[in-house]
């Protein structure tokens, strides 16, 4: 099995040759000077999103900043992690949103900011917390989610020229029409195939971040809790809880959008009905062949987020 760097570094090769085949091949039948003149604008779109992109995040998620004597133990928890994972020490942030979940942001390496909802501060046990706030850091140290940003450039900029082509390239006015037509069918097909690839590009992350949590010291149990425990707390809440938050939920930790789908998936881990997956359970999970469904499949190329089940499988390997 492929190392997770070297799939996510294969990954980045992939869509940077598919975004060069593109440019050359639109550079060609559109002229030089308006295929720039789009490209100019999406990178524009994408350097004012990432300039704006955390106060956007502040103000959805309400999220405020905390100190040590206001919350010590999420503070302790985050400087010891930090600290094993040899990175700045990030901002601290707390969001009011009953929405259990926690999520990293920030522009870069050294603007690292991790905030955890109220929510999942009441859900989880002290080491349930802390190995998410490792998966969080994670996210930081890999530079992922400046990555995933950047990333997700190449559909936007696909996006917007099938929009150009299909409505404003010609129509019946011209002989052009026609081939701005199928110009525009082929920057959509572009759009979606790319899409796809960085949907897989996170949740690619997603699996590096669980990896790099248990390296920080967490068992993988507690990290595997934790996510069992963030599906049935979504659940619970409703899909009118989940409305703010959706915008946001290729930051969190699982996608709690999902989690009324996963709860059939994961009733069969929690064996003593504890509410809680321990050793010996994550243990025989890792010895179980896991026999998901076209749709469980479908809905996992079309998710932000792993397969939850597969995803918890993966911890068990983590020992």
């Amino acid at each position: 099995m492929f190392s997770l760097h070297f799939r996510m570094g294969l990954l980045l090769a992939l869509l940077f040759a598919i975004i060069y085949g593109i440019v050359v091949f639109f550079g060609t039948a559109m002229g030089v000077g308006n295929f720039y003149f789009y490209l100019i604008i999406s990178f524009g779109l994408m350097l004012i999103q990432y300039l704006i992109g955390p106060k956007i995040v502040e103000w959805t998620m309400k999220i405020k900043y905390v100190t040590r004597d206001q919350y010590p133990q999420l503070y302790d928890m985050v400087e010891e992690q930090a600290r094993r994972a040899n990175i700045p020490m990030p901002r601290v942030c707390v969001s009011p949103v009953q929405l259990p979940n926690a999520f990293a942001f920030g522009r870069g390496f050294g603007d690292g900011r991790v905030c955890a909802t109220e929510g999942i501060l009441r859900l989880l046990s002290h080491d349930e917390l802390k190995a998410v706030m490792g998966h969080e850091l994670t996210h930081l140290k890999n530079r992922d989610v400046v990555t995933i940003t950047l990333l997700s450039v190449i559909p936007m900029i696909l996006y917007r020229l099938a929009w150009h082509f299909m409505w404003y390239g010609g129509g019946r006015r011209n002989d052009h029409g026609s081939n701005a037509a199928i110009l525009g069918m082929a920057a959509f097909l572009f759009y979606f195939i790319t899409n796809l690839l960085v949907l897989y590009a996170s949740r690619i992350r997603e699996y590096f971040a669980d990896k790099g949590s248990v390296e920080l010291g967490n068992q993988p149990e507690a990290l595997a809790s934790a996510l069992y425990k963030l599906v049935y707390g979504s659940a619970r809440l409703g899909k009118e809880a989940l409305k703010d938050a959706e915008g946001l939920k290729a930051f969190f930790i699982n996608d709690p959008s999902m989690a009324m789908n996963e709860i059939r998936e994961l009733s069969q881990l929690d064996i003593d009905r504890s509410g809680t997956i321990d050793p010996d359970e994550l243990a025989l999970l890792r010895s179980q062949t896991l026999q998901l469904s076209f749709s469980d499949h479908l809905m996992e190329g079309l998710s932000t987020h792993p397969n939850m089940l597969k995803r918890i499988k993966h911890l068990s390997s983590l020992k």
